[in-house]
């Protein structure tokens, strides 16, 4: 694993520890959920 994955999975889960403490967990898993539904549609309509 490369030194930006590693950064970036650092930071996802420390966004998901700060949305845990404000309350927002859930929406931000929703949004997760939503974007990656949106790119699965779109890499097929692209591919």
């Amino acid at each position: 694993m490369g030194l930006k994955s590693s950064i970036y999975k650092m930071l996802r889960v420390w966004n998901d520890v700060d949305a845990a403490k404000k309350g927002k967990l859930g929406k931000r898993i929703g949004r997760r959920a939503a974007g990656k539904a949106t790119g699965k549609a779109i890499r097929k309509i692209f591919k």
